[in-house]
């Protein structure tokens, strides 16, 4: 059954296709301007933005700590059991 499963979705995915190609310009490489944080910016979003991020790495960041705290207290633990 997994076979065929497989077989099925890999047939499939042979008709999917990407995206159609953009044709590339000299504007698009001297293009210094990106629209979409100036848009950001003037609408005060762009700080919005930034502040999730900065959540987010540093919800990560303590998270991260926390298990190495964790982990060293079950190896200190373990050590002194042997």
């Amino acid at each position: 059954m997994k076979k065929w499963i497989i077989i099925f979705l890999m047939t499939c995915s042979l008709q999917v296709s990407a995206q159609e190609k953009i044709v590339i310009t000299e504007d698009d490489y001297s293009n210094s301007r990106i629209e979409m944080a100036d848009i950001m910016r003037s609408e005060g979003k762009i700080y919005v933005l930034v502040g999730v991020i900065v959540l987010i790495f540093g919800g990560i960041t303590a998270y991260v700590i926390n298990t190495d705290r964790k982990v060293a207290k079950l190896e200190k633990l373990i050590k002194e059991e042997s």
